[in-house]
């Protein structure tokens, strides 16, 4: 999509990548002037431990217009980070970009093709797609699968993978979802996507191409399972047993996120 009029903003949460941060800032820097479009890099860091900030904040003099970089006090999960990183979003589009870059900016550009052919509000990378070339144990693969399955029962969503680090959003759907968003963690992108799905949003998928960097190699644990499907199971419970969701929809109408 090179006519693209309208501003991006790329969230990139980050926790302990001082190793990596700079140089994938100046990718991806770099790939979004290359597509000549209208961008901001709001870089959050996450509570990190290093010198991820430090590092991270040395590059705004060199993109002073185009770079915003943040710290939370402390480490308070990636979907209470992401949700705090839209008070400063400025774009009439928002992509969730993990900073590791195992998956390359370069591949926004799809997602947004992908969001003009289907007319939809959303685009999600997926692992799952015919289309997507990826690399990585079978122990994951089965893993993905199973809670794909267990995902589709729950809430007939019209995707196949809801934790791909890298989707793109029309700004106006995450302000109205975001204020609704209960969980810090493992199921937050569950949560946006099952309630924006709720309201009518139109969700898309896209191929992905996957670097196996460093993504697949930390180990999960039966104690990372086990809380991903608890935090499942609630967000299904405040849906269609307390209607949580629908209250809060309806007393607060189409606010920000606070």
């Amino acid at each position: 999509m090179k006519d693209l009029k309208e501003k991006i903003s790329i969230v990139m949460p980050a926790h302990n990548e001082a190793g990596h941060i700079a140089s994938n800032i100046e990718e991806t820097a770099n790939t979004l002037n290359n597509f000549g479009w209208q961008w901001e890099l709001i870089v959050l860091d996450d509570g990190s431990s290093d010198d991820t900030f430090e590092i991270a904040s040395q590059l705004v003099k060199k993109y002073p217009h185009h770079l915003l970089v943040k710290k939370n006090a402390f480490n308070i999960g990636k979907g209470r980070a992401l949700r705090n990183a839209l008070k400063f979003v400025t774009g009439d589009y928002v992509v969730f970009l993990d900073a590791d870059l195992d998956l390359h900016p370069m591949q926004i550009r799809t997602l947004f093709d992908i969001m003009r052919l289907n007319n939809a509000d959303i685009v999600i990378g997926s692992k799952l797609h015919v289309n997507s070339v990826v690399d990585y144990p079978f122990k994951r693969r089965l893993m993905s699968y199973f809670y794909y399955l267990f995902v589709k029962v729950l809430f007939k969503l019209p995707c196949h993978d809801t934790q791909t680090g890298l989707k793109l959003f029309k700004v106006e759907v995450l302000r109205r979802v975001f204020r609704m968003i209960t969980i810090k963690q493992f199921a937050f992108d569950l949560e946006v996507l099952a309630n924006a799905h709720r309201l009518g949003y139109r969700i898309a998928e896209a191929p992905i191409v996957l670097e196996q960097a460093r993504s697949f190699g930390g180990h999960i644990g039966l104690a990372e399972i086990f809380t991903t499907t608890i935090d499942t199971l609630a967000v299904f419970y405040r849906m269609y047993f307390l209607k949580y969701y629908d209250r809060i929809d309806r007393n607060r109408g189409k606010g920000l996120a606070k």
